[in-house]
């Protein structure tokens, strides 16, 4: 019986100079179904995704839509067949209001004069029909929280007559009660006959959506499984080409003296009263949900935001760092949430961003680099970690998500830090590589260094940390040891319950 596919793109192949980075890629893709996409950092997901949405064009092979074979040679002729994609960096006018930006190919809707009235009418009912009625159309969509831009970008897709939706990781930033209602919406776009293909390394949310799983490997189609017939472990193996009998490894660790205190931190609405601390050796976790005060509250301690009161105790002697480079001259170092606006300097070589926090340790007692010594550590250091790249001169937007992240945690391994904040260290990296960052961290901890993670996914929380901290609206609502760490815990402090 032949299937009914809505998608089918057959033998892809695509190459950037000598490299192939697709080589006959196949992906079949049902009539409303929901059509996961998997595979590591690197695999050829993004670039596959990439020739479906016009970006790229195929060396060879053919792509299929509804039953005719289709010719993408931009962006405008997949929009125009009714393919949509909405990729991790938003594509968004952060001056524009809501309503501009859900509406911004067809504002005046072939007429001299823009009709704002009917457009904040119809702005209302898609944000109303997405669960979000709070969200006001005439805000600036720079305004916005990330979680809302996020909002704003998936209703702007759902105006257009779409047959395909392709959803990068839309989970990363949202809420658990967010993330409900993404859900419902797929579900109903589904029922209605669209097709969704759905990208993300989380894999309860995989098997919770999805219909049909299809892994990718280096480039390479691996296999297309029902979600149903295949389980974690197996999948997993299927991704990285090699079992992973444990995702959190264990820690042999010994926690030591005090080595941060915090006592009634306040830095603005989202840093009120806030008290904890963390010693040598420990991994403390930073559990709540998105816009719960975490981020701001690391800020606050070094020194990218301004403290109002509370005491910050380092070591047991005061200090108030004035800025990061001062937290930093006192061993104290934070990898932001966002590695590529925050984390790296992405059109630097890979050299320079993994010795940006250790320069003294490249340099003459006259400041001047020892380009031989640089580079000889770079190689030690980036082998540490396991990144992959070709040349430490490639600049550092070569990589994938997950070598990027690597990259970042080795500049504060060069740093030799007493403690360090690692905001979000897995997000948007594969299965694999989340296993090569706990084993980094793990290490850190091992050398009696004082680590704090901030995670928004609970089981990371669960398997990584010692102690957790639990904070909501700006506030600590709770504390949890390793031996009460379970979901239910953790939902209840972060909700308030």
């Amino acid at each position: 019986m032949q299937e009914n596919y809505m998608l089918e793109m057959r033998h892809i192949t695509k190459r950037f100079g000598g490299v192939k980075a697709l080589t006959d890629m196949n992906l079949l893709v049902k009539k409303g179904e929901v059509h996961a996409l998997i595979g590591e950092n690197g695999a050829g997901k993004s670039t596959l995704m990439k020739i479906l949405s016009g970006a790229y064009q195929m060396d060879e092979g053919e792509i299929i839509l509804d039953g005719q074979k289709v010719k993408l040679q931009s962006p405008k002729d997949a929009k125009n067949l009714g393919i949509t994609v909405i990729y991790q960096e938003f594509m968004l006018a952060p001056d524009l209001t809501v309503a501009e930006n859900i509406y911004i190919d067809k504002l005046a809707a072939g007429k001299f004069m823009i009709n704002w009235k009917e457009l904040g009418r119809k702005t209302k009912e898609q944000l109303v029909r997405l669960g979000f009625s709070s969200i006001d159309p005439n805000a600036k969509v720079g305004s916005l929280s990330v979680a809302y831009q996020q909002v704003v970008e998936i209703c702007k897709c759902l105006t257009r007559n779409m047959k395909i939706l392709v959803l990068d990781e839309p989970t990363a930033v949202l809420t658990f009660s967010e993330i409900e209602k993404l859900f419902g919406i797929i579900n109903k776009l589904k029922a209605e006959g669209i097709s969704i293909i759905y990208i993300s390394h989380r894999l309860e949310e995989i098997f919770r959506l999805s219909d049909r799983i299809t892994v990718l490997k280096d480039g390479c189609y691996v296999d297309t499984v029902d979600t149903k017939s295949i389980d974690k472990e197996k999948l997993v193996t299927m991704m990285v080409g090699r079992e992973l009998t444990q995702m959190f490894p264990p820690r042999n660790s010994k926690i030591g003296e005090e080595v941060l205190r915090v006592e009634n931190l306040n830095a603005g609405r989202q840093v009120r009263n806030i008290s904890f601390h963390v010693r040598a050796g420990e991994i403390l976790g930073f559990s709540g949900l998105v816009g719960s005060g975490r981020t701001e509250t690391m800020r606050a301690i070094f020194g990218v935001d301004k403290k109002e009161s509370g005491e910050i105790l380092y070591f047991g002697k005061p200090v108030s760092f004035k800025d990061p480079h001062d937290a930093i001259r006192h061993g104290f170092g934070m990898l932001p949430e966002d590695r590529k606006k925050q984390g790296l300097m992405l059109e630097q070589s890979i050299r320079v961003n993994t010795t940006l926090a250790s320069m003294k340790k490249v340099t003459n007692s006259f400041g001047m680099i020892n380009h031989r010594k640089e580079k000889e550590y770079v190689k030690k250091l980036l082998g540490s970690v396991s990144a992959k790249y070709y040349s430490e001169e490639d600049n550092a937007n070569s990589l994938s998500g997950g070598n990027q992240q690597k990259i970042a945690l080795a500049k504060w391994i060069s740093a030799d830090c007493k403690c360090v904040v690692f905001d979000e260290p897995t997000r948007g990296v594969d299965v694999g590589a989340k296993t090569e960052i706990y084993k980094i961290i793990n290490a850190l901890a091992e050398n009696g260094i004082a680590v704090i993670v901030i995670s928004s996914e609970m089981q990371e929380i669960i398997g990584l940390c010692d102690r957790a901290v639990i904070m909501r609206q700006g506030e600590v609502t709770g504390e949890l040891t390793k031996e009460e760490f379970n979901e239910n815990n953790l939902i209840k402090y972060a909700m308030g319950i």
